[in-house]
């Protein structure tokens, strides 16, 4: 099987590039620069010419607070236009997608785990636009996998666990908002899931992929900062005021994934394993 990795010098398109190449996988990977998904007869002369199996699409605009306001245009241009784009071009070859989606879909009030079924509600515009993205998925009549992860962190590209690292070697004290809940995911967990599926030839739909447990944004920071010499403390999110909304428990549950024998480690497991790389 060929595929095709739309997204590839972000922090997961970077790391699917290093799991295919580790699995010895055919594939060709394209970057803003190379593949722009907001230029429709780009996308379907390209992926007509190349006629991939997969396309395993992380190209997103994920610049939640920008989206609010001055990047609130291009937000929507790549993670709604860009993905319908995308679909529609997959469905036309009549390939296979596999779309990232985002747990901002969701509001953050219900009480339990967040279902794939459960009504949406997003609150900023981030998640609304990664929304459009998913019925544009659900619209075109392609063959997809739209997969929902949160708190993303990995080896490629910025993200909390290098921003709390960076932050402990300026200052010895740092707060940290606890009143916020979610779930951390090692990009190398996501990457492998989303080849499970192709593997496994799972059911397309909805899919909610993170690491197993909970935590807040202070529990999570705790953990990345065990050893170092630095003291952390919980603040409630108005101590950082911010432009978009973030809900206050996005926990997804995971026993779809499950259900595709796909094991699931605990994000505490997962950041060991990545500090220790």
């Amino acid at each position: 099987m060929k595929y095709l990795i739309v997204g590839a010098k972000g922090q997961l398109g970077q790391e699917l590039q290093h799991l295919l190449s580790n699995q010895h996988v055919e594939f060709v990977a394209f970057d803003a620069d190379e593949l722009d998904i907001t230029n429709r007869e780009q996308v379907f002369e390209t992926l007509q010419s190349i006629n991939p199996d997969v396309v395993l699409d992380a190209a997103a605009y994920t610049a939640v607070d920008a989206a609010e306001d001055e990047g609130k245009e291009l937000n929507w241009l790549v993670n709604a236009e860009g993905t319908k784009n995308l679909a529609d071009a997959v469905a036309k070859i009549d390939s296979i997608l596999v779309y990232v989606s985002t747990d901002y879909v969701f509001d953050g009030t219900k009480d339990g785990e967040y279902l794939e079924s459960d009504v949406t509600h997003p609150m900023n515009e981030y998640g609304k636009a990664k929304l459009a993205g998913e019925d544009a998925v659900l619209n075109s009549g392609a063959k997809a996998y739209i997969v929902r992860t949160s708190w993303v962190f990995g080896e490629y590209g910025n993200n909390f666990v290098f921003t709390m690292q960076k932050l402990a070697q300026k200052m010895d004290k740092l707060t940290v908002v606890d009143d916020q809940l979610g779930r951390p995911t090692w990009t190398k967990t996501l990457a492998q899931f989303m080849m499970h599926l192709i593997s496994v030839d799972a059911d397309y739909g909805i899919y909610h992929l993170s690491n197993d447990g909970e935590a807040t944004w202070y529990e999570f920071a705790k953990e990345i900062l065990k050893d170092e010499d630095v003291v952390v403390e919980p603040v409630k999110s108005d101590a950082f005021p911010q432009k978009a909304y973030r809900p206050k428990k996005s926990v997804m549950s995971l026993e779809k994934a499950k259900k595709t024998g796909f094991l699931i480690s605990t994000w505490q497991d997962s950041l060991n394993m990545f500090l220790q790389k």
